[in-house]
């Protein structure tokens, strides 16, 4: 995914109401705790690939995966041997 794809990504999610969109880059294998966000998340896997856990599903996204988080919601995260970069807009 290039960098005028993060534009577009960008306006249409701003455009949705959504008050930033960053983009997120992770470290390869990489893994967090259990956590939740004060804000609601959506966002598209760019580069690489990770696991989300919500209670006991975990999902695995690839580039191009599309995923949402809902603020309050726990959740923890695993990257793969390559990291992962991902496009992520939040609204509080």
């Amino acid at each position: 995914m290039n960098d005028n794809n993060f534009e577009e990504f960008k306006q249409r999610k701003l455009s949705e109401g959504f008050d930033e969109v960053l983009i997120r880059t992770w470290e390869p294998l990489f893994a967090n705790e259990p956590h939740s966000h004060p804000f609601d998340t959506e966002a598209l896997v760019s580069q690489g690939e990770y696991w989300l856990t919500v209670g006991k599903t975990v999902t695995h996204y690839r580039t191009g995966d599309t995923f949402r988080v809902a603020r309050g919601v726990e959740h923890s995260e695993r990257y793969g041997a390559q990291g992962a970069v991902f496009w992520a807009a939040r609204k509080n």
